[in-house]
């Protein structure tokens, strides 16, 4: 046997695409998938990076000072007051089309649509 009768494996771009699927579920780590498919892991990173799926990489926030803490707690807070305020919004929104649909309903009209023309 030679010095350089290694195997050289190619896989497909659908192959590929599977497993950095596989790895955005989340069930398994990049570990996990390249022993079950017999990849190596930085291999996978290669994939990760030529396809630009860099949510995939493994990142790791590094908080050093207290004002950088005291800036990531106003933001979780922000964030929250976002989220209540876009639900309020939908809930509105939901009230507002079924009032809607009680008023063309009692008016006589055929349907919200009709009742905003007239």
């Amino acid at each position: 046997m030679y010095k350089n009768d290694k195997v050289i494996r190619r896989y497909s771009e659908s192959f590929k695409l599977k497993i950095l699927d596989e790895l955005t579920t989340g069930k398994l780590n990049k570990y996990q998938l390249g022993k079950a498919y017999g990849i190596n892991s930085s291999t996978i990173n290669e994939w990760i990076k030529k396809y630009n799926r860099k949510d995939l990489m493994n990142t790791r926030v590094t908080v050093k000072t207290k004002d950088e803490i005291t800036r990531i707690k106003q933001l979780q807070k922000e964030i929250e007051q976002l989220k209540k305020l876009l639900l309020k919004k939908d809930m509105d929104a939901l009230i507002d089309e079924s009032f809607l649909e009680v008023a063309a309903e009692q008016l006589g009209y055929k349907s919200v649509l009709e009742l905003k023309k007239n």
